[in-house]
């Protein structure tokens, strides 16, 4: 491990600790990332299907891509940028929804978040479900998108945090021909690091931090935490003295879960490039299939909350079988047999990450301050989970991650400063 003392220790090489990272040594600060897995990225994650084709398995879309981060960092570093209109901005083929139902139901879910804005303007925090129309047909397949945003039923979320993502977001939306995950992980790739190492405690008690890890322990300043919160909750580090107000802030931020199915597709120049398709418009367990993303020919397959949850429980082949047997409901049996199963990761039995992108229990939407506060100066945090509008997304992880390392950064030139005096 490249030293064991240094002025700031970065927990977690995700887009978060990554942006931290850079922020740090490019203020000339003794820095170390930390992370626990074999590779950066995190819930970023970019890898090659035996096609050659640059999938990723977590986070794809460059969100709010007119701000984004993420976007300057890809373009910088030479990568394919595309631009073309998200699937889910277009109608969908009638093949089992026709065009009359689909305008049914875009003004469905356009008067559920509608409904939802007023959540800003309430005093308590109710679940999204509260804005549904109960005599609505479409609430199930509204639900269903609504796991694929925050990878969780609305029941479970809160309206106001909900709508807080909705004000932030500013619905442009593009993607990373060689993959998102390659450009975040690319841009720690210089940073000083070691990977295959948990840290499994941080003592700051004393004068300077000890932070406990697989390979051995390090001394420093500061440390800057940007762990997923399923880790906080379940006190994977454990802080002493303890801190108790980020485990509960942590409980009420859990990780949703949406997991994607790549699958080849013999003789996809049938479909045009980003269709979509659901699988079924009458429930909410159904997957999201987009035939040829980015003009490949295979399909990408989203599945969100406790659906993703019970075909994770049953294994890989599960995801494969549900999407056949969705595809084969509305293409006919035959199509089966122009489909085979690509690679799927299963981020919710992810032992580093235990979920996808968080969301906010309903009463839970200011625990992202909580969480987000720094502790003594001496402990910072960051990660999507501290973003208050732009959680969920690679982006409030940089946002975020720079954020904690100028706090950082401050804090170090007010100690020098008055050491000075």
């Amino acid at each position: 491990m490249p030293g064991n003392d240094v002025e700031v220790v970065v927990v977690g090489g995700g887009s978060a600790g990554i942006a931290a990272g850079r922020r740090l040594r490019d203020a000339a600060i003794d820095c170390l990332v930390v992370e626990a897995r074999d590779r950066l990225g995190g819930r970023a994650w970019t890898v090659t299907d035996p096609s050659g084709y640059a999938i990723d398995l977590g986070c794809g879309w460059l969100h709010s891509a007119d701000r984004n981060p993420w976007a300057a960092v890809a373009q910088e570093q030479g990568a394919s940028v595309d631009k073309s209109r998200p699937p889910w901005m277009s109608p969908s083929p009638e093949i089992g929804f026709p065009r009359a139902q689909q305008n049914d139901f875009q003004k469905a879910m356009a008067a559920f978040f509608a409904r939802l804005e007023k959540a800003g303007e309430s005093a308590s925090d109710v679940p999204a479900s509260a804005y549904l129309d109960p005599a609505s047909p479409w609430n199930g397949l509204i639900t269903a998108i609504g796991t694929y945003i925050s990878g969780a039923e609305f029941d479970r979320v809160s309206a106001k945090d909900l709508q807080r993502y909705e004000e932030a977001d500013s619905g442009v939306n593009w993607r990373v021909v060689e993959g998102l995950g390659s450009v975040i992980s690319a841009y720690g790739a210089n940073l000083p690091l070691v990977l295959d190492c948990p840290v499994s405690a941080i003592d700051h008690r004393g004068k300077r931090l000890r932070i406990e890890t697989a390979k051995g322990v390090i001394s420093a300043d500061q440390v800057i935490v940007t762990i997923p919160t399923p880790l906080i909750a379940a006190e994977r580090i454990a802080f002493t003295p303890a801190l108790r107000q980020k485990t509960e802030a942590a409980l009420g931020l859990p990780l949703g879960l949406a997991d994607k199915l790549f699958m080849s597709l013999d003789h996809a120049e049938e479909f045009a490039n980003g269709t979509r398709i659901f699988g079924r418009t009458d429930r909410a367990a159904t997957g999201a299939y987009q035939f040829r993303p980015l003009g490949r020919p295979m399909i990408e397959a989203y599945f969100g909350g406790a659906c993703a949850a019970q075909l994770e429980a049953h294994g890989d082949g599960a995801f494969f079988d549900f999407a056949v047997s969705e595809l084969t409901g509305l293409f006919g049996g035959d199509f089966a047999r122009r489909l085979k199963p690509v690679r799927i990761h299963h981020w919710g039995e992810d032992p580093f990450a235990l979920g996808s992108y968080s969301f906010a229990l309903p009463g839970c939407a200011d625990f992202r301050r909580t969480l987000a506060a720094a502790v003594d100066d001496r402990l910072f945090f960051a990660g999507e989970a501290c973003s208050i509008g732009d959680y969920s997304t690679a982006h409030g992880g940089f946002l975020t991650g720079v954020a904690a390392a100028d706090a950082v950064i401050a804090v170090r030139k007010k100690a020098l400063n008055l050491a000075s005096t």
